[in-house]
């Protein structure tokens, strides 16, 4: 028998937020799709005190789920790291307690203008690998066009009200038409357009503030930290005179 991966105990132990992400988050699911699991787990205090560190993120145990130290999620998340963002935001939460529930109440105080640069920025990434795909084969991967699609909408409906929304609501079919190729690519190429000029636009009138509340996060990080490196009370008995 395979000795437990120490990453693997730690998400199975320590889980403090899990949650559905993908094409089910977002309201894409068809038939096909997968089941795509986030999660955020708190590694024990103790384990920092020794010089090999626990892992920042842990692939597994189950398929197609990942995991973040709170820690790490918090710096990518107060970066504005668009896939940390929108875990926070999932309408599909399947476990927290606590600790996660404390987590998501703060999820406003990672939000912030940072946002345009790095959903926008992760888009022209993303555009890039479609033009590459354009050159290369004569098309695009219409899935991940219907994606940028759905991420830009979210870049710029995030800066107009200061609210993430994940799920695509009546823009589903759509986006699913884009996916499954029956749109033109100069259409698509237009409404990319489109949503690349409305998210600057609204850059210049955004609710969000220029910075995240970092210090706010912090104060939740050394709070978690301080009480997983108290001791445990033990549950004392009674008995019987």
């Amino acid at each position: 028998m395979q000795p437990e991966d120490p990453g693997h105990r730690l998400v199975r132990d320590h889980t403090i937020f899990a949650c559905v992400m993908g094409s089910r988050a977002f309201g894409l699911a068809t038939d096909g799709s997968d089941t795509d699991r986030r999660g955020v787990f708190v590694a024990p205090t103790e384990l920092f005190w020794r010089f090999d560190k626990p892992p920042t993120h842990v692939d597994g145990p189950l398929s197609e789920q990942f995991s973040w130290e709170l820690e790490r999620f918090c710096e990518l998340a107060l970066r504005g790291n668009p896939n940390i963002l929108e875990c926070l935001h999932s309408p599909l939460v399947e476990y927290a307690d606590d600790t996660g529930r404390e987590l998501l109440a703060l999820r406003r105080t990672f939000l912030s203008r940072r946002v345009h640069a790095t959903f926008t920025g992760y888009a022209l990434g993303q555009r890039r690998k479609l033009d590459a795909d354009l050159r290369t084969h004569g098309a695009p991967r219409w899935k991940h066009a219907m994606h940028l699609l759905r991420l830009l909408t979210s870049a710029r409906d995030l800066l107009r009200t200061g609210e993430l929304t994940l799920d695509v609501g009546d823009q589903r079919e759509p986006l699913l038409a884009v996916k499954r190729g029956e749109v033109p690519w100069s259409e698509v190429e237009s409404w990319m357009a489109r949503l690349a000029t409305e998210t600057e636009q609204a850059t210049h009138r955004t609710p969000l503030p220029e910075e995240p509340d970092r210090r706010c996060v912090e104060d939740f990080l050394i709070r978690v930290r301080r009480a997983s490196a108290l001791p445990r009370t033990p549950v004392s008995s009674t008995r019987d005179a």
